[in-house]
């Protein structure tokens, strides 16, 4: 009796992440992601546009709550993710190893990872002060600024980071209030799905984070014209891509971050003026005396 063929192993399906749920990409495409060696590590959804404004509207529906939400209660919640990507380490090295990092560095990428949002948490109650004011004026008044959320955020994060570079774009924003729409590493997507694993665990309200996997080609133009998004970060250093991004964005006048040559493992890659990139100053009045 001949022997059996080998047996065909069922590669996992990582799914998209929008407004607190696993959904599969609506278009119903999946591209290999492969090892440096060719070996298929897992099937990856191909987000489409359709996807893109779902995560929109699921962003928008959370924008109200957790730009309401206390800093002190925000802080605490990046310090619960930090908390919970610890308490997952081992698998967060093990994903970043696949896609052809070395253990070394992987180890240190999940440091500096979890790092990173302690270091935001910090912050969480902290930039107004650095920020705002009591100005100058010449009446009987009482003039402050002070800082407010943007409102929705795009990002298309930095393609050799997949985990790192993720979370340094992500924590600045949603530390301030914002909620935010990301395409994931499109050569390294592995630890974003993951990652949305740990948000979905913790205490981050459905929406406030949504996490797409795709190919950026067909991806960024949604991404910076979309007349609902109020501001979009992007990390790539190509000048053409740069441009078309400028130009889309002006459309509704959404404000535009370039994150480009950044070193992510540098201490420069975290800074409280990350946090005031996604930020509207608003100015009051206040009459002095009765």
């Amino acid at each position: 009796m001949a022997e059996a063929s080998a047996r065909v192993p069922v590669e996992k399906t990582y799914k998209i992440y929008i407004g607190g749920k696993f959904p599969r990409t609506e278009s119903g495409r999946y591209f290999l992601l492969q090892d440096p060696k060719g070996a298929v590590i897992a099937n990856i959804c191909r987000g489409s546009r359709k996807d893109f404004r779902n995560a929109v509207v699921a962003a928008r529906g959370a924008f109200a709550g957790w730009s309401a939400a206390t800093a002190y209660l925000r802080g605490q919640i990046l310090y619960r993710i930090a908390e919970m990507l610890e308490g997952r380490h081992d698998q967060f090295v093990a994903e970043l190893v696949l896609q052809g990092v070395s253990k070394r560095k992987a180890k240190k990428e999940v440091d500096a990872t979890v790092d990173r949002l302690i270091y935001y948490a910090g912050w969480a109650d902290k930039y107004q002060q650095v920020f705002s004011s009591v100005n100058p004026v010449n009446s009987s008044h009482f003039n402050f600024s002070v800082l407010e959320p943007t409102g929705v955020v795009s990002m298309l994060v930095p393609d050799d980071s997949g985990l790192l570079g993720l979370v340094s774009n992500i924590a600045p924003a949603i530390v301030g209030g914002n909620t935010c729409v990301v395409l994931a590493s499109e050569s390294m997507p592995l630890c974003a799905i993951s990652f949305a694993e740990v948000l979905h665990a913790s205490d981050v309200p459905a929406g406030v984070v949504n996490i797409l996997t795709g190919f950026r080609e067909e991806l960024t133009t949604q991404f910076a014209s979309h007349m609902d998004v109020n501001a979009v970060v992007f990390c790539d250093s190509e000048v053409g891509v740069a441009k078309s991004i400028h130009i889309e964005a002006a459309d509704n006048m959404k404000r535009v971050i370039s994150r480009v040559d950044t070193r992510w493992t540098d201490d420069s890659a975290q800074s409280p003026y990350f946090v005031r990139d996604t930020q509207e100053t608003k100015t009051t009045w206040h009459p002095i005396g009765g």
